[in-house]
């Protein structure tokens, strides 16, 4: 986009013309009257001197109006303000060092009713919005752009501008204010997006009805609260003409006491989680010894196995044998993935019968099943459980209270699974994170947990929940610390 370009243009249609000279004025027949306030396209003026049109690249596509030099103008004949207009906006690219453009009342020396500068902008389709302020009275005006600037080669590009209006208006006050991943000294806010006649620029924070600080967004981050302490807090939208809405409705959130536990990934604690579990899927303590365990018990899931019930008809057993095989392709149960997949969803043996059983106890002498199983439990169950639970604001008895659940019913959102066991105990209580008691949502959480189990013949036994977790609930260890004592399906066990 340089002058050089321009006049070898220019030499083409008019050899008798000078390098300095500019291209005649090309007037454009338009009768429409210009709404000031709406986009104004560049190339649709209604004469010009020394520009030219071309493709642009800007957002929306169409033309732009280039090749631009000191003096140049565009000129458009009727351009109606129907109220006062105290900003302008122009939409430019530049490669050079820029320049001015002067917008004035019926010629280029007519009234000067505002100016911006253009920096350059790496580009000659480089893109960006300029403004300044003006003070524009209501009438219907022919308005000239005047181009200034010192720049050899080109000054800018425009594709439009408009004006903008005095905004009086403040913006809808945000709704849906509400709290996740509370701590003891922190929380994140998250809240429904304001609507605004131009448009919402940022949000104020407030706490007890201090001004907290802003954003940009929809989310905020308050830190540096006290433990076990409770806060109000609110939100407001702003414009850029300073216009604020009334503050949301108070959110009130309390911060978890101080935390002396440590979660479950703690090997301690993840230790302590494969021995509850393994008292209630295999009647011992001693989880690293059920790498080997494996039989039908009758609950239309076809073979368990394993440290946490891998199911043949759930696919997590399938998995299993995948990721074995991927770490030891010619391992005794490769020969089984295609019968697995096939009584995938169902509780049938089909073909793997009758020494399915045999070659799994087989395969957990090695290492790289026993590598294959932590794995998967991991991947499918305990990972996803206890970030969901420290998302809540669970501490390592809620954590735990998570994986076990995700463990017998899955990680599925029906009614019955992980997930729809959730979303009925959050209709019942508020989590920790939402500000809710510790306790009393993971009270709800057991209840609507017994719920599910009850469905199931096989799960009726609810002990693992009443006689076990809901024990160590009841006696306020939330951290799960030792030593725990518990009953399940009547047996009593100990961690020290």
């Amino acid at each position: 986009m340089t002058q050089t370009r321009k006049l070898s243009i220019l030499l083409l249609t008019a050899a008798t013309l000078s390098a300095c000279t500019q291209p005649p004025t090309q007037a454009v027949a338009r009768q429409a009257t210009w709404d000031a306030f709406g986009q104004i396209e560049a190339e649709s003026h209604d004469s010009q001197t020394g520009t030219q049109k071309e493709t642009t690249t800007d957002t929306g596509g169409g033309q732009n109006v280039g090749y631009i030099d000191p003096g140049d103008t565009l000129t458009f004949n009727t351009v109606n303000f129907s109220a006062p207009a105290v900003k302008m906006q122009f939409r430019v690219a530049s490669a050079s060092s820029g320049g001015t453009i002067e917008v004035h009342e019926n010629s280029s020396t007519g009234t000067l009713l505002g100016k911006v500068t253009v920096a350059g902008t790496g580009g000659w389709q480089n893109w960006t919005t300029v403004s300044s302020a003006v003070n524009i009275s209501p009438a219907t005006r022919k308005l000239v752009l005047l181009f200034k600037g010192t720049a050899t080669g080109g000054l800018l590009n425009v594709n439009w501008f408009k004006f903008l209006k005095q905004d009086t208006v403040a913006p809808s006050i945000p709704t849906s204010l509400k709290s996740s991943n509370l701590t003891s000294s922190s929380v994140d806010l998250s809240w429904t997006a304001s609507s605004d006649n131009v448009g919402v620029t940022g949000y104020d924070l407030f706490r007890n009805g201090t001004s907290l600080g802003s954003s940009t967004g929809t989310s905020f981050k308050a830190t540096g609260l006290a433990a076990n302490s409770s806060y109000s807090f609110t939100v407001r939208a702003k414009d850029a003409a300073g216009n604020t809405s009334g503050q949301s409705t108070a959110l009130s959130v309390k911060t978890l006491a101080t935390q002396t536990g440590v979660d479950l990934t703690d090997p301690r604690k993840k230790d302590i989680a494969m021995q509850i579990v393994s008292s209630a899927e295999n009647s011992s303590l001693n989880w690293k010894a059920q790498y080997a365990y494996i039989e039908d018990i009758n609950d239309g899931r076809g073979y368990t196995a394993g440290i946490i019930g891998f199911c043949s008809g759930t696919g997590d057993m399938l998995e299993v044998v995948q990721n074995y095989t991927s770490k030891a392709p010619s391992n005794v149960l490769a020969k089984y993935l295609p019968a697995l997949r096939q009584v995938n969803g169902t509780d049938s043996h089909a073909g793997l019968d009758p020494n399915f059983t045999r070659d799994w106890k087989t395969a957990a002498q090695d290492p790289l099943f026993q590598q294959a199983q932590d794995g998967i439990r991991d991947q499918i169950y305990f990972n996803p459980a206890v970030q969901q639970a420290k998302a809540d604001g669970l501490r390592a008895l809620g954590q735990f209270i998570y994986y076990d659940a995700i463990v017998m019913h899955g990680p599925g959102e029906d009614s019955v699974s992980f997930g729809g066991i959730r979303k009925t105990a959050m209709g019942k209580a508020r989590t920790p994170a939402q500000g809710g008691s510790e306790v009393t949502y993971l009270h709800a959480f057991l209840d609507a947990r017994v719920a599910a189990m009850k469905t199931e013949a096989a799960h009726e036994d609810t002990s693992r929940v009443d006689t076990a977790q809901r024990v160590f609930l009841n006696n306020g260890n939330l951290d799960l610390n030792t030593p725990l004592t518990w009953q399940v399906y009547g047996d009593t066990y100990t961690i020290q």
